[in-house]
């Protein structure tokens, strides 16, 4: 991690898709476009959804499509971050040996991977029954000066696991996402809670439409450090684009003490 002084400001952009599914030549035209579509809106930063170009609902296809890290899918996702001089963080099933891992990874303009991290809380059997779970290490890269975090859709859900990363001295964190109805909630409560009570900005990308059983809601959205929304999706495909300002950080840091004013010998029962 470097000792760049934050820029003033920060542009992020959220993708939200509608598919495709089981078509990853597809969906790297998909992020193309839109990568230069975020890129034309002044971006630095653009988030992707769950599993980015597979398709969140792959089921028993995950070993199949899973690629290690650097595989294929990671070469035409750098290539495109490197071509639209954009960041880019992007979701795919990891293959580690004989392990699968919902895997997430911050690419940096120049194509370089700065951070990685694996899914630590699996929803439900099904993931449970396909993918091992990550070790929960916080995982920062660095974009313009602000500290970029990394967690995946459950992984949210779970307030000590974004502590640790705004612990590791976040400033943003960007969460990939399959968010599927009747949860609407997740967005719209928790992802600003985690935010104010952080201190930290929030840029979540989430799906919409609709993969075999499964119907996404979208409202992606960039929550600032304050817990207010900064631009939310509704639920049609799109991109939404928001500013981060370091100004704005400081001033959420100065008002909101909860990170200063915790107790962490009083919360020993949390791992008992």
């Amino acid at each position: 991690m470097t000792d760049i002084p934050r820029a003033d400001a920060l542009v992020v952009a959220a993708w939200q898709p509608d598919g495709p599914l089981l078509d990853v030549p597809a969906a790297l035209v998909a992020l193309d476009d839109t990568a230069a579509a975020a890129a034309a809106r002044g971006a630095r930063l653009l988030v992707c959804p769950e599993l980015t170009l597979t398709g969140y609902d792959i089921a028993t296809r995950a070993g199949e499509l899973a690629e290690p890290a650097g595989g294929s899918m990671g070469r035409a996702v750098a290539d495109i971050a490197r071509r639209h001089a954009l960041a880019i963080v992007w979701s795919w099933p990891e293959r580690d040996g004989e392990q699968v891992h919902i895997a997430v990874e911050l690419v940096d303009r120049d194509g370089t991977v700065l951070a990685r991290h694996r899914k630590t809380h699996l929803y439900g059997p099904e993931e449970a029954s396909v993918y091992v779970p990550g070790d929960g290490t916080p995982a920062i890269g660095e974009i313009d000066g602000y500290r970029v975090g990394l967690l995946v859709c459950y992984d949210i859900e779970f307030p000590e696991q974004v502590r640790m990363v705004a612990l590791a001295g976040a400033d943003l964190l960007a969460c990939p996402t399959a968010l599927m109805t009747p949860y609407d909630a997740v967005s719209t409560l928790l992802v600003p809670a985690r935010a104010f009570e952080n201190q930290m900005a929030v840029a979540y990308a989430n799906r919409t439409g609709t993969e075999h059983r499964l119907t996404y809601p979208g409202l992606s959205c960039v929550v600032g450090p304050d817990g207010v929304d900064l631009a939310r999706a509704d639920d049609r495909p799109g991109l939404v684009v928001a500013t981060l300002t370091s100004a704005a950080l400081d001033e959420a840091r100065r008002v909101n003490t909860h990170l200063a004013d915790r107790r962490p010998e009083v919360y020993g029962g949390l791992t008992r």
